[in-house]
């Protein structure tokens, strides 16, 4: 065949390739069309055949069960290769397609239309086949031709209408769901299969990117990750481009976990040697088996998607789905969700204050006020549970609020009372960015009447470090207005002694870890000393937090820490217990009985 030929074939492949319809699911919308062909001639076989290398592939068909056959002797083929219209009225006599595959299975009449594109590449045929010899009236052949070009137009339509990605040219979301829905109507009761989702690169990856880069990055990682892709599955397989930098398909009929999870995991270890090498990014894939009646298309994308961020971690940046982790994650998300409704005002929220002692004395100088959460449903959410979430989340600043007010409102209470005590209040990472929250507190404080010295707001390293310059211009905000800072868990960050210097801290709390063991470990009796020396020595009242002993008690007492707050005196009290609690001089005196002690959970201090 001359070269021009082969050009123009390769042209024509390419073009039918793009339009990614090859190996796709069956279609309404096709299959209505093939109906009317074969009632319109009153044949029992009709098809829209495409013309692929080596085949001639179905994408619709009617009374017939196969969904291919070999292109060679094809009457499609020929169609294909001529662009035009061609009628056979009887293979049995037709000297180049009296041995074709066709003939030898029963078929003797066959009349074909061009699918061709607006670029004039034809992609197959809108083909009729009878079991018996026939004629073709002028009328049926320009029907047949008139169907022909309602499937082009069912095709460019759906190109057209946001179903094909403008710079991947894959398949998008929309047509992810539309052929789920096809397949199963084709598939059989109870077929299983899996799906795979490759992330191009982490959320973060891609945050910064777009901060960094032109857009032009994004768009040529995206390109370049479509490409591979293909190269990878070939062009009878379908890929489906279902986020900014996510891409999904499915297995064929028959795969398993055991035999596609390592074709996955190899194909993986390549992926990140080329991405490291050309883009800042990092790869996951996520592979979630399913049932194809069982499950739906969002479903399925839902779990691929939880699957391939939770790969993010893993070594090879592969993980299956698990069910376990997408119901934690669920609730999780059902619980941020609700804490939204919390903080509205429905009665679940709830502030419980911890006894901070002085050391020397045995009395009751303050209390660290900690939030809790009875859910209508779920019942109690432990602090442990939900304040990372909360923190992580946009609504920290409006979670800090809340407990601000609530603990001022319980001040104003006791100081009417009698009781002065100064309460200390939690401050997450996003109040230290706030432009006015240094106004809101001092607004706060003016509104019910309170001194600032009543306050005491704590901050763990890890805040401050997000934005230390914005931090610290707040902070210092605060100072001045006369409300403590304390220096939160303090040990555990990774700038302790450079931010000891540097914040404007009155308290510094060492963290629950260094403390719970301290009776057993000399290396940790050493670290603490050494952390009370240090704070003192720039100016700070220390406080040990998580003291559950007599003999931890007794070696801050000798070395110096000045505060102490634990089980070994009381538990998170109630606002009404707090107040009632009596302050002896003596610690024993002072220690709840066990009987009135939370669970262990309950003690978990939440930043």
């Amino acid at each position: 065949m001359p070269t021009s030929c082969l050009t123009a074939e390769a042209r024509r492949l390419d073009a039918l390739y793009k339009l990614n319809l090859l190996d796709t699911p069956a279609s309404e919308a096709f299959d209505r069309i093939t109906r009317m062909a074969a009632s319109l001639f009153k044949l029992p076989i009709a098809a829209v055949s495409l013309t692929d290398a080596n085949r001639q592939w179905f994408k619709s068909r009617v009374g017939v069960e196969h969904t291919e056959i070999p292109r060679l002797r094809a009457p499609c083929g020929q169609v294909a290769d001529n662009t035009d219209v061609l009628v056979i009225p009887d293979l049995h006599l037709d000297a180049f397609y009296r041995d074709s595959t066709l003939a030898e299975n029963g078929i003797r009449y066959y009349a074909g239309a061009p699918l061709t594109t607006a670029d004039g590449h034809c992609l197959g045929a809108m083909c009729v086949l009878g079991t018996e010899p026939r004629d073709t009236t002028p009328e049926e052949l320009t029907a047949l031709c008139d169907l022909a070009g309602m499937v082009m137009s069912q095709i460019e339509l759906q190109h057209a209408l946001g179903r094909v990605d403008a710079v991947s040219r894959l398949p998008n979301r929309q047509q992810f769901i539309d052929d789920f829905h096809d397949l199963q109507s084709d598939a059989q009761q109870g077929e299983r299969r899996l799906a795979i989702l490759l992330n191009l690169a982490t959320p973060d990856q891609l945050t910064h990117a777009a901060r960094a880069m032109k857009s032009s990055y994004l768009d040529e990682l995206v390109s370049e990750g479509a490409r591979w892709l293909r190269s990878q599955i070939g062009p009878k397989r379908r890929i489906y481009h279902v986020s900014t930098a996510q891409f999904m398909l499915l297995s064929p009929p028959g795969e398993t976990l055991e035999s596609w999870l390592p074709q996955v995991e190899a194909r993986m270890q390549e992926a990140q040697t080329i991405a490291r090498s050309r883009y800042v990014a990092t790869p996951s894939a996520g592979v979630v088996p399913f049932d194809i009646h069982h499950d739906d298309a969002l479903s399925v994308l839902r779990k691929a998607r939880s699957a391939a961020f939770d790969a993010i971690a893993r070594p090879n940046h592969v993980a299956v789905y698990s069910q376990v982790e997408d119901a934690l994650y669920q609730r999780r998300f059902s619980l941020l969700n609700d804490f939204g409704t919390a903080l509205a005002g429905s009665g679940q929220l709830r502030l419980v204050f911890q006894p901070r002692i002085d050391v020397a004395s045995g009395a009751c100088v303050g209390a660290e006020a900690l939030l809790r959460w009875n859910h209508p449903t779920l019942g109690a959410i432990g602090p442990a549970e939900f304040i990372p979430i909360v923190e992580r989340s946009g609504l920290a600043q409006a979670a800090t609020a809340w407990v601000l007010e609530e603990a001022l409102r319980q001040q104003q209470a006791w100081r009417a009372a009698g009781l002065a005590r100064q309460v200390s209040v939690n401050v997450s990472a996003a109040n230290l960015t706030e432009d006015d929250f240094a106004a809101s507190v001092a607004t706060a404080l003016a509104r019910h009447h309170l001194p600032p010295d009543c306050l005491e707001l704590e901050i763990t390293e890890s805040a401050i470090m997000e934005q230390p310059a914005k931090a610290h211009a707040t902070l210092a905000q605060i100072a001045a207005l006369g409300v403590g800072l304390a220096i939160d868990d303090f040990g555990t960050g990774y700038s302790s002694l450079s931010y000891l210097q540097k914040m404007p801290a009155d308290v510094v709390k060492i963290d629950q870890s260094f403390i719970r063991e301290l009776e057993h470990d000399a290396r940790q009796q050493a670290l603490v000393t050494a952390m009370i020396t240090l704070s003192q020595d720039l100016g700070h009242r220390v406080v040990a937090e998580g003291v559950e002993s007599e003999a931890v008690l007794d070696f801050l007492r000798r070395a110096g820490c000045e505060e102490a707050q634990g089980y070994l005196f009381a538990a998170p009290l109630e606002a009404e217990a707090f107040a009632a609690y009596s302050w002896p001089m003596s610690t024993s005196a002072l220690r709840v009985p066990k009987l009135t002690l939370s669970p262990r959970t309950t003690a978990v201090l939440p930043e």
